[in-house]
């Protein structure tokens, strides 16, 4: 590890989850959790090769997307499950009734639930919403196609950094933040050749360029450009939606591509697309403790491949 040269990109990335990180690299998938005993537990799982829609350049985009936030959930659950390992909590009626009714079934119909939950809610506030508004203001103001575009784009954009920083003030989601620095850091470490101590990680940048939270912010802007290019009626809200949704997976190709981009070179044009990412990042990761960057490094280590460079971004 240590012998890796600065500037020495890596493809292995990771994700916070409930007193836990999981990393994936380009053979092996990883997570660690802290038990509530105190010891950290390690699951890892060797990763198929990769189809070819998952390689190909404007394609691969949306698939490994919706890849990453199934594999993702399913991680998160299985953390949260972990973390409560060991404390016994009495059930309610209702969660007796379900679990003698549903059986071994129950949570696997929870996460769908929660999963169609998640997506409406998705749905409604980022795209339902914002037109809705737009749509409002232009009944007080005349405003011209392009400008409506604009303001639906703003109105989203400020809803993701409120929803960010309303979350923030949740004391289990803030330490869900700091784990998500700790993965950064370590990654960081690992980039500049550094070995993977926490004396080591504590030193890095908590920002890093090939972030969920800065792929999401490239959809969003992405977004504005491209219907602002392409005109989607504005007489009907639903329709607008509707369209909306069908257009999202070229918008999803685009993102990805620029945070491969990002993540991969460092020049003026890589600067600028990642710029607003880092900074909201700020409110993604918050600085972590020795114990969750431990964490963070144990997950990362069994995804380093035994074949030096063959992480190489």
């Amino acid at each position: 590890m240590a012998e890796k040269t600065k500037g020495f990109k890596t493809q292995i990335g990771g994700q916070a989850l409930i007193e836990g990180v999981m990393m994936r690299g380009p053979e092996v998938q990883a997570m660690a959790v802290r038990l509530p005993n105190g010891e950290i537990d390690v699951e890892q799982k060797p990763l198929k090769p990769a189809k070819w829609y998952k390689k190909t350049p404007f394609i691969r985009g949306p698939f490994n997307f919706v890849s990453s936030m199934v594999e993702g959930y399913k991680c998160l659950s299985r953390s949260a499950d972990k973390s409560m390992q060991g404390i016994e909590e009495e059930p309610s009626k209702f969660e007796k009734w379900l679990t003698d009714k549903l059986g071994d079934k129950l949570m696997a119909i929870i996460m769908v639930i929660a999963s169609i939950l998640g997506v409406g809610m998705a749905l409604a506030l980022f795209i339902w919403l914002p037109a809705l508004i737009t749509k409002g203001i232009s009944l007080i103001l005349p405003l011209s196609d392009f400008l409506k575009t604009c303001i639906e784009g703003i109105i989203k954009i400020a809803i993701f950094i409120a929803y960010i920083g309303l979350t923030a003030l949740m004391r289990d989601i803030r330490r869900t933040y700091e784990y998500h620095g700790a993965e950064h850091k370590t990654i960081a470490c690992y980039e500049a050749g550094d070995e993977l101590t926490v004396e080591n990680v504590k030193k890095h940048c908590r920002f890093h360029p090939r972030c969920g939270t800065s792929f999401m912010f490239l959809v969003l802007f992405i977004s504005i450009i491209v219907f602002s290019v392409f005109r989607v009626p504005w007489d009907n809200i639903a329709l607008r939606v509707l369209i909306k949704l069908c257009v999202l997976p070229v918008i999803v190709s685009i993102a990805y591509e620029l945070i491969k981009i990002a993540g991969r070179y460092d020049n003026i044009f890589t600067k600028i697309i990642s710029a607003p990412g880092l900074w909201i990042q700020r409110l993604t990761t918050r600085e972590p403790d020795a114990g969750q960057i431990e964490c963070a490094i144990a997950a990362f280590i069994p995804c380093i491949p035994k074949e030096k460079g063959a992480d190489k971004w």
